[in-house]
């Protein structure tokens, strides 16, 4: 009798465990589904806002990278940004490459640094997502077009065309 006891616990046991296991295996899944989803659902509202910004020409570029025309790359240590309000478009970026004609040597002075009130603004959403914003101050002396490339993610790429300057790239993110 003892025997059969043994026998029959030992299957119970097993039972047990494997229903155990069944059970974790389970919860886990639906776990890391509704982690997935939750993800999903921070992702498509960060997009939502990142494209809400965008439409009412309301957001901060901050950047964090620069790549002059000539020379190599440099990290920025410093605050620099690009403020677009509907009215108005504050630059304050650092500058690194070749200057022409009759540019300002006094550091204070130099960069990427302008204020303007009178400009175009296109923006055009791409199809894989993201979207390429065109500005074109009209009241700035030496910056033709800032050309802002914008990820559904929030980073982006701007590029600046000068009259009088090398082109110059930044990289950094949508605030």
């Amino acid at each position: 009798m003892e025997y059969a006891f043994v026998i029959h616990h030992s299957y119970i046991m097993k039972t047990l465990r494997k229903i155990f296991i069944l059970v974790l295996i389970v919860s886990a899944g639906l776990s890391g589904a509704n982690a997935q989803t939750a993800r999903k659902d921070k992702k498509a509202a960060k997009e939502a806002a990142i494209k809400n910004s965008i439409n009412n020409r309301t957001y901060t570029f901050l950047a964090n990278y620069v790549l002059p025309q000539r020379g190599g790359g440099h990290a920025l240590t410093s605050e620099y940004d690009l403020r677009v309000t509907k009215d108005t478009i504050v630059a304050f970026l650092p500058y690194f490459g070749q200057a022409y004609f009759d540019i300002p040597y006094n550091p204070t002075d130099g960069g990427v640094k302008f204020t303007s009130t009178k400009f175009s603004y296109t923006a055009k959403e791409k199809k894989k997502g993201g979207w390429e914003i065109n500005i074109k101050p009209t009241d700035v002396k030496d910056t033709n077009s800032l050309m802002l490339f914008i990820s559904s993610d929030g980073y982006g790429t701007l590029t600046v065309n000068s009259t009088n300057r090398d082109v110059i790239t930044f990289d950094g993110i949508l605030k």
